[in-house]
């Protein structure tokens, strides 16, 4: 087996098992070297806690790129999720180009909404330059909500089928190559993920828990990306990954001071024998 080298991009919050700290061990756990570029350093996230401190690192990704580039450092594979500000969107347009090896995968999670709403730090101006990020995916990780504001079709919490090809279809003409569509749920008490690669269709249903938890985007988009390193199928990846993240909060569950996050360090060995 091949020894990969992963760039993730996105913030530290430093406490909340979200983003960076819980992309780089569990994409380490897959046997994947993983490296990672902050976009900001957070004390907690924001998805509760008050108070959090933010620091903006926009300013030092060029100096960080420069170095990288005079060391002859490059990647087979570019994932990112939480994303600041338009100019980290032009950042990472560029790195994932100017550091790639040859045949590196782009793994983009845009990670701006969900319930049909975008994230309070995001407007329309946003959704437009993630577009741009999105059209140069190799993979792209939306949900339900941000597929809608990316391609402009309606948002609808009851839908079909056809609903959902026509989101993946858009979302293709958009010009990711293919999508990982998760939170699609076709009926009560179950939900699952669709994969549309090379335009085809297929979709894993699994258990859906009624009582969501912080971080399972991440969570989900992290193992995914380490199960695909490792030379799995995108629709092996999408079912190791969802599997994993149903472990992760069913090992949280009953635990009333585990609010702000998942205890996906206990599924690990799960994940790691499922490659």
């Amino acid at each position: 087996m091949d020894y990969k080298r992963i760039l993730t991009i996105q913030d530290i919050s430093c406490v909340g098992q979200c983003s960076l700290t819980v992309a780089l061990p569990i994409i380490s756990a897959c046997g994947v070297e993983t490296c990672i570029l902050p976009s900001a350093v957070l004390s907690t996230h924001t998805g509760g806690f008050t108070g959090f401190t933010v620091r903006d690192l926009s300013e030092d990704i060029p100096g960080i790129e420069a170095h990288w580039k005079k060391e002859g450092i490059a990647f087979d594979a570019f994932y990112t999720g939480y994303l600041g500000s338009d100019e980290q969107i032009d950042y990472v347009l560029d790195i994932s180009e100017t550091l790639a090896k040859p045949g590196a995968l782009k793994i983009f999670d845009p990670a701006m909404a969900d319930n049909g709403q975008l994230y309070a730090a995001f407007d329309m101006n946003y959704v437009e330059s993630m577009k741009r990020l999105m059209a140069k995916g190799d993979y792209i990780l939306p949900n339900i909500t941000e597929a809608s504001l990316l391609t402009g079709i309606e948002y609808k919490e009851q839908y079909d089928e056809a609903y959902v090809k026509e989101l993946l279809v858009a979302l293709t003409e958009l010009g990711a190559k293919n999508v990982v569509l998760t939170g699609v749920s076709y009926r009560d008490g179950k939900t699952g993920v669709v994969v549309f690669e090379n335009g085809e269709y297929r979709y894993y249903e699994h258990e859906k828990i009624a009582k969501g938890c912080h971080g399972t985007g991440d969570v989900y988009a992290s193992a995914f990306v380490g199960a695909l390193m490792r030379g799995h199928s995108a629709f092996d990846a999408a079912k190791i990954a969802a599997d994993f993240t149903v472990e992760s909060i069913k090992l949280t569950q009953g635990d009333p001071d585990h609010w702000y996050g998942v205890k996906f360090e206990l599924a690990i060995p799960k994940l790691v024998n499922s490659l």
